[in-house]
């Protein structure tokens, strides 16, 4: 049996039981009218939506009749919450991506640039395409991530909690790629969903409990880690990166420790107390601050190759290079804390501008994104997606 997991409530759903909402009427014609979509309205919060009305079928495929009206229709809805599901969506394999990390480390900055790189350079080198699969993600990447940060070059604000904000939409996308095989060439898709939070939503269980359900249904978890609030990174910063480091010094909640055990947490309730399978990436953001106290010889000096496939020889050397720093900053229990409790993570570093921002602005160099796309070919590779090469 095919389940598929609601990329907006998270509900896990067997394929057959998807439902479809009626096209409505249009004009004279025959269709039904609105009613109140209650399930909507509870997930959405506010005023229940006037919408044509959501109905079961027993063979669910593309398309289904309204029972009630005869007309044919090809939206599908997941039957808990009501929310539309992409046409791909349900064709195609989802992974849930979950971006976790403390205030400030850049979440937001990052998914713009990896998206943008995603649809451009790195998107030419394995041969893809990656396209949104509703009008949604359309407009909040248009709208909250491109026009302010490629349009304008300004940087992204903060993520508002979801205390003081709406509930945010998930970025669903259709990852589409070419794979050469000796014989022939397939495509392989895969549907990305991926939700970031704000660091300040992970503080409290009563936030956490209605608001990060994303988490019990992740395929594999980013974690970002700000290493300009490391204590031990700090002397081999310089000028405004020194500057802007050190802010979040006293509050418990910027610690990479304090954030990766809560999620560690979250997600034992999901899979019990041995130690978890989930894939998890642990990113140092930012690392174009500190590379120039970096040795020469350092794995993070290097631009990754673009060879189509994951560099095997080149992810090991990082991944020991960043354990090593972490070590050196007196953060080595990360490290620990991961290989205590998952079979399966790997460690990174990255920058998605490639240079320390003004106040506002991105920095006179403008964006140059240095190893962002470096976490989500990790976690291609381990959903069989792209494959890892040596030498």
């Amino acid at each position: 049996m095919i389940v598929i997991t609601c990329p907006y409530c998270f509900a896990r759903v067997p394929r057959d039981r998807v439902a479809f909402r009626c096209v409505g009427r249009a004009g004279r014609g025959a269709g039904c009218e609105p009613v109140a979509d209650e399930a909507l309205g509870r997930h959405r919060g506010g005023v229940p939506p006037s919408l044509p009305p959501v109905f079961p079928v027993r063979r669910p495929g593309r398309r289904a009749d309204c029972p009630a009206c005869g007309v044919s229709t090809g939206r599908r809805v997941c039957p808990e919450c009501h929310n539309q599901l992409p046409a791909e969506y349900c064709a195609n394999p989802g992974k849930i991506v979950a971006l976790v990390g403390a205030k400030g480390s850049g979440k937001s900055t990052y998914i713009a640039v990896l998206l943008h790189e995603l649809m451009n350079r790195v998107g030419a080198e394995l041969d893809a395409s990656l396209v949104p699969c509703d009008d949604r993600t359309i407009e909040r990447y248009k709208q909250d991530f491109a026009r302010p940060l490629y349009g304008r070059n300004m940087l992204l604000s903060t993520t508002q909690s979801v205390v003081n904000a709406p509930l945010r939409d998930p970025l669903v996308y259709l990852l589409t790629r070419t794979v050469r095989g000796r014989l022939r060439s397939r495509t392989a898709s895969l549907t990305l969903v991926l939700f970031d939070t704000a660091g300040e939503d992970l503080r409290s269980r009563d936030v956490t409990e209605p608001h990060l359900r994303y988490l019990g249904a992740a395929d594999a978890v980013v974690f970002l880690v700000d290493p300009l609030e490391l204590p031990g990174a700090r002397s081999a910063l310089s000028g405004t990166a020194l500057a802007r480091g050190g802010t979040l010094e006293g509050d418990p909640d910027s610690d990479p420790i304090n954030v990766i055990s809560r999620v560690t947490e979250l997600l034992r309730r999901r899979d019990g107390d041995r130690r978890l399978t989930i894939p998890v990436a642990v990113a140092l953001s930012k690392i174009d601050a500190l590379r120039p106290a970096l040795e020469r010889q350092s794995a993070l000096h290097r631009a990754r190759a673009p060879l189509g496939a994951l560099d095997l020889d080149d992810r090991e050397a990082v991944h020991e290079q960043v354990r090593a720093l972490l070590d050196e900053w007196q953060a080595g229990m990360v490290d620990r804390y991961l290989r205590q409790n998952y079979t399966d993570f790997s460690l990174f570093g990255l920058s998605a501008l490639g240079g320390v921002p003004g106040p506002e602005s991105v920095g006179p160099g403008g964006i140059r994104p240095y190893r962002v796309e470096d976490p989500l070919l990790w976690l291609l590779y381990r959903f069989k997606m792209l494959d890892g090469v040596r030498g």
